[in-house]
């Protein structure tokens, strides 16, 4: 008979090869790979829309955040149980991560005890249900002599969709897999499990993840490989999570570091995205489905459906007289007679066809070899389908993330779990094939997560516990940096005391408090063509400003910038100002001016004791110049003598200011309420009006240069009140005042400093001081194992490396981690995403004291400026200049909040002001060429 059937098959091998017949017939069914690119653009838009807030609701793929935002890297360890639930049978593991006597790094072992779920719970009330597995949880720990009175940490294996707002909170979305337990949807199952673990009694036990099965998956590879970054399950059903940007993941807080992201990829399809990829097979599938309409993507995918595609394929092709000579069995006719077992068993290489005949034998037919080789043809078909599908989503998923991180190669492992990956013969070869042709910029390794849903859930509990004791570490070491109200109001108090102090003749005060001799600000009357010069840091600026008057009031500046080198910044007195003549005289030429010899105010951004407008003696420097035998000297002269040396110009020095005076008075320029200026850059200071009465160290001729106004009748009596005081408000602390506020990091610092034991207030907020304070604790931290896996390089060893404008760039929203990551590169350290949000935690404390503490100064000044004048609400603007206020994200933010809540009888606008000190020096200069003219 056989025999016969071969000939028969010879024969119709000349007339038409089966396999292409089937090919014709499933023709649908075949995809190539345009069509297989096109699924996976389709799948990525489907993911990010299922990662909006705006569009998630209406989202077919769910994009369920898990709250799992580390992969394992190695240092686990820990004692665990786990329950993992889902399916017809549930486990109760014990698992010991690096706990045990002689195992390798790495290396992980496990009790476990299997418990059937009588079929009448799968429908019962949940807390049934939850019972049962409560009380074999009892049972489990009994019997493997496992304390009861001890706490266990637990992980909860639950392979249901759920929503995650914590992870260990999970909302339950929808049963799938034949559960139907009462009253649990949009439940917290945790919840529900805690509870009956109380009703059981005698247990200890502490829930501190669930986890869906992928997300165990994914975290069993990455115990041991640490590009593990995606989860895959194909086995009865499918699924697949991977590690997203948390920036993308709108539906959870912040947007630093990465989170895992369970897909649910199943209902890929759901609304009707893979309509013009149903085939009539599939859409029978799902007629014939417990949730018609539902799991789209698994239906077409996995082993729980295989099988009965298979056998609708081969019954309609019966019915068509194409196999079978027509016949059709009743056992054929019967929904599941085809397995997913079958279909691999058909598709073995060597009994591939002896298998075929053999199952198709079983369901009563007579098959010939032609029908023999063409009903495998159909199982190749169907399950070649199924991993063409996956690998399109997966090719989706990679190149999200591969783009997420601006690479052109990405290198990832996938760890891959489930029946049908693990038993089907070429099933892994065919994905693993695919995937690299849709995708060659990605190098994918392919690793089977054994006991991955179990396992994997003690790692997540393990890295849980690993993060929150480093982040308890790191919050410890961070602690003195966040600052109370009750601290900063204490700060204001300081603050106000030492500028009262200051204002006194007798007793001491570490806030200078000099008198500028500036009594007014500018009216709109100035005007003519003057010289400016700006000496505070690194660069000594040179400009013209012109003014105008009338009702195009305006001034027109030019400037150039020169380098002040630091050696002459710490050299001797004479060659810096040499440096600064030379610099004058570079600019007069370039400008034409050599002979003009126009009238110039100097802004000298250092402690001065003012003996006339443009008379200061240096007091101290500061902002690290050194430069020596200028302390106790008239600035003045010391600038007139380097001018004579050259003797190539003359210059008429008619004033001499500090920056925050000119920052002031240009700001007052444009907004009359402006009587405040703040520098924030390499150091800060703050200047302000301050009634004439209240200054003690003024001589009593002083207010005759104001009588002079007075008698011209053009001023009025408030314009000879005041005085402009340089506070010079950086040296608060240096008498002891702030050694409650002071860290150990700070006093580090302040000690290798070049002014040790001075500005101290100075010394928390500017932008010179604040990187160095954020590499010492970064130096510290990782000294402690909590950061880079405790390796210190030579590079953060190394003083002045961490440069302030770095905290800028890491503190920016969006690209923040980016900026990290290349910034640590650059200190020769390998980050990691968490090593990266720590950095940046440390960036975001150490400049928000900063912050902070200029606010509580702040406070303090216009408060005393409101209680001056008798008011009980004050409206004022502070002129602002300084890099750091300029360009940190957040400084000015954290500022203007702190001014608000420690001073909230007064209303403050603070506005930035432009080459503030140039300008300013130039309008002070017009203004006392005007006097000088009355």
């Amino acid at each position: 008979m056989f025999a016969l059937h071969l000939v028969s098959f010879l024969f119709s091998k000349l007339q038409e090869d089966p396999t292409k017949k089937v090919d014709r017939f499933l023709h649908a069914m075949r995809l190539h790979d345009d069509q297989l690119r096109d699924i996976s653009a389709r799948f990525q838009a489907e993911m990010k829309k299922g990662l909006s807030g705006e569009s998630n609701a209406a989202a077919a793929v769910k994009m369920l955040p898990t709250h799992v935002s580390s992969t394992p890297d190695g240092t686990e360890k820990g004692q665990f149980l786990v329950l993992d639930l889902g399916g017809s049978k549930f486990k109760v593991l014990h698992v010991k991560v690096r706990e045990g006597v002689g195992l390798r790094r790495g290396e992980v072992e496990m009790e476990e005890k299997t418990y059937p779920i009588p079929n009448e719970l799968l429908s019962a009330r949940g807390a049934e249900l939850f019972d049962h597995v409560s009380e074999s949880l009892k049972e489990f720990l009994q019997e493997k002599n496992i304390s009861l009175e001890k706490k266990h940490p637990m992980a909860f294996t639950f392979s249901f969709p759920c929503e995650q707002p914590a992870l260990n909170q999970g909302l339950l979305l929808n049963w799938s897999k034949n559960y139907r337990a009462r009253s649990l949807q949009q439940k917290d199952v945790v919840q529900t499990l805690r509870e009956a673990i109380d009703r059981t009694g005698g247990m200890n036990i502490d829930v501190l993840a669930i986890v869906n099965d992928t997300v165990a998956t994914m975290m069993t590879c990455g115990f041991e490989d640490r590009n593990c970054e995606v989860g895959l399950i194909i086995g009865t059903g499918t699924n697949v999570c991977y590690m997203e940007e948390l920036r993308h993941v709108d539906l959870v807080e912040g947007d630093e570091g990465r989170m895992c992201v369970n897909t649910e990829w199943g209902a890929f399809g759901d609304d009707g995205t893979l309509k013009d990829f149903i085939t009539e097979y599939d859409r029978e599938i799902d007629a014939a489905s417990i949730n018609p309409g539902k799991q789209t993507f698994e239906k077409m995918i996995s082993g729980m459906y295989l099988g009965e595609l298979v056998r609708l394929v081969v019954l309609k092709m019966a019915k068509l007289g194409l196999l079978f000579d027509g016949y059709v069995s009743e056992a054929l006719r019967t929904k599941g007679k085809i397995t997913t077992e079958n279909v691999a068993a058909m598709e073995e290489n060597k009994n591939g066809l002896k298998n075929t005949r053999d199952i198709l034998t079983e369901l009563s037919l007579n098959p010939t070899p032609d029908d023999c080789v063409a009903v495998q043809q159909v199982s190749t078909i169907v399950s070649f389908r199924s991993s063409n599908l996956v690998a399109a989503g997966l090719a989706g998923i990679l190149t999200r993330i591969r783009q997420n991180r601006n690479l052109r190669a990405l290198k990832i492992t996938v760890a891959v779990d489930g029946t049908l990956y693990k038993t089907h013969p070429q099933y892994s070869k065919r994905l693993h094939k695919v995937v690299r042709r849709l995708i060659p910029e990605c190098n994918v390794r392919f690793v089977v997560s054994d006991h991955g849903s179990s396992k994997g859930a003690a790692l997540v509990t393990a890295v849980a516990q690993r993060l929150a004791s480093r982040k308890q570490q790191v919050d410890e070491t961070l602690a003195p940096f966040r600052l109370s109200q009750e601290q900063l109001q204490l700060v204001k108090a300081r603050m106000r005391a030492g500028l009262e102090a200051g204002l006194k003749t007798r007793g001491s005060s570490a806030v200078k408090m000099l008198p500028s001799l500036v009594h007014r600000l500018p009216d709109g009357t100035e005007h003519g063509n003057f010289l400016s010069f700006d000496l505070g840091g690194t660069y000594f600026r040179a400009l013209q400003v012109k003014l105008k008057t009338g009702l195009q009031q305006s001034s027109h500046l030019y400037h150039k910038i020169y380098t002040v080198p630091l050696e002459m910044m710490q050299g001797s007195g004479e060659e810096l100002f040499d440096h600064i003549a030379q610099c004058v005289s570079d600019f007069l030429d370039y400008m034409g001016l050599k002979n003009a010899r126009l009238p110039a105010g100097f802004t000298f951004s250092f402690p001065c004791d003012q003996k006339a407008i443009n008379k200061a003696t240096l007091v101290t420097w500061t902002k690290g110049f050194n430069a020596s035998h200028c302390e106790g000297q008239s600035v003045t002269d010391m600038l007139q003598e380097a001018i004579k040396r050259r003797n190539d110009f003359d210059l008429d020095i008619v004033a001499i200011i500090n920056d925050t005076v000119g920052t002031m008075v240009s700001c007052a320029y444009e907004d009359p309420q402006c009587e405040v200026g703040l520098i924030v850059g390499s150091g800060t200071n703050v200047c302000y009006m301050e009634e004439l009465n209240n200054v003690e160290k003024i001589k009593p001729s002083c207010p005759s240069e104001g009588a002079e106004d007075r008698d011209e009748g053009e001023k009025d009596e408030a314009n000879i009140s005041q005085m402009c005081i340089n506070t010079e408000w950086g040296s608060l602390g240096d008498d002891g005042s702030m050694d409650d506020i002071i860290t150990r990091y700070d006093i580090e610092m302040d000690q290798n400093s070049l002014n040790p034991g001075k500005q101290r207030f100075e010394k928390l907020i500017g932008g010179m001081y604040l990187g160095e304070i954020v590499r010492q604790l970064l130096l510290d931290l990782t000294r402690g194992g909590l950061l880079f896996r405790g390796r210190v390089t030579d590079a953060l060893k190394t003083p002045g490396i961490f440069q302030t404008p770095y905290l800028s760039q890491i503190e920016c929203d969006r690209l923040a981690l980016l900026q990290v990551r290349s910034i640590l590169q650059q200190l020769g350290l390998d980050s990691t995403c968490n090593d990266s949000i720590i950095v940046k935690e440390v960036c975001r404390v150490v400049s928000r004291r900063a912050a902070q503490l200029c606010g509580a100064g702040m406070a303090a000044v216009v408060d005393k400026i409101r209680e001056n004048r008798g008011l009980n609400h004050l409206n004022i603007t502070v002129g602002v200049d300084g890099a750091l206020y300029k360009l940190h994200p957040h400084f000015s933010r954290v500022l203007q909040e702190t001014v608000r809540v420690l001073a909230p009888q007064c209303d403050v606008k603070f506005v930035l002001t432009e080459e503030g000190s140039g300008r300013g020096a130039a309008l002070i200069a017009a203004m006392t060429r005007q006097k000088q003219e009355m």
